[in-house]
């Protein structure tokens, strides 16, 4: 083990945590509503009547609502796209909850993150387990000659498309193995996995980011970086399940575990 890997990995794991934990990470998330089940466009506790238009959502309230568009104290009607940036960032916020328009496969709905949310409080860390170099190896990126789309059960029990562009393949504890990954827009690589301590020792998947490949295709897999997802913080995320072929036939047992 080489002091700097490790000392890298220990000042990763707190960032994750201090980003988790923070007024708006994923902690914060206390409901998800889909407009289309709520066609009186109203959702429990909050004001306002929301429904969708020719591919965005309309916010129509009054003064006393109590809500705020771009900052400002807002009454009428208004017009909202999805919101892409950070939570903190959404154009409708309720005092300093943050309500956040999305959009999944043309279904619109809003999504309520409420810093003084219960799992925000009773948050105690994540187990993870510390750094190990035997768990950080040397991948291969191989592309797709087109983006494809598989159809994958998502934790809200709605299969959903899951876009993938290409293959990872490494060798760990003398396997050949291989991942299926989404490519982000930086490039970097995406991959939902489980393996054999999934729902044992650990979550029942995991994310795993590996660094965007060269121009070879050489990028590095480090499960020592595996990441719970969203929905290990808050029941209201939707992620994905693994496609075919990503749970892995071998006991990962590295990265983030389990909340503590």
């Amino acid at each position: 083990m080489t002091t700097d890997a490790a000392d890298a990995w220990k000042q990763w794991h707190e960032r994750r945590v201090e980003t988790v934990s923070g007024p708006y990470g994923p902690l914060a998330l206390t409901g998800t509503y889909w407009l289309d089940d709520h066609p009186d466009g109203r959702f429990p506790g909050l004001p306002g009547i929301w429904t969708p238009a020719d591919g965005a959502v309309v916010l129509t309230a009054a003064e006393t609502d109590g809500l705020t568009v771009d900052g400002q104290p807002f009454a009428g009607e208004v017009r909202l796209a999805a919101d892409l940036g950070p939570t903190e960032a959404s154009r409708v916020a309720y005092s300093e909850r943050r309500l956040v328009v999305l959009v999944r496969e043309g279904v619109w709905g809003v999504r309520d993150f409420d810093p003084a949310s219960a799992a925000r409080r009773a948050f105690r860390g994540i187990d993870a387990t510390a750094y190990d170099p035997r768990w950080s190896v040397p991948g291969r990126f191989t592309p797709y000659d087109s983006r494809r789309t598989v159809r994958v059960p998502n934790a809200d029990g709605v299969e959903r498309g899951l876009g993938l562009g290409g293959e990872v393949s490494f060798v760990l504890d003398g396997q050949e193995l291989t991942l299926t990954v989404a490519v982000r827009d930086d490039g970097s690589l995406w991959a939902v996995f489980g393996d054999t301590t999934s729902g044992h020792s650990s979550y029942r998947f995991r994310f795993l980011h590996p660094s965007a490949p060269d121009a070879e295709g050489r990028t590095t897999v480090d499960f020592n970086r595996a990441v719970l997802p969203p929905r290990a913080f808050a029941d209201h995320f939707i992620c994905p399940f693994p496609p075919p072929g990503n749970v892995l036939g071998i006991a990962v047992a590295a990265g983030e575990r389990n909340l503590a």
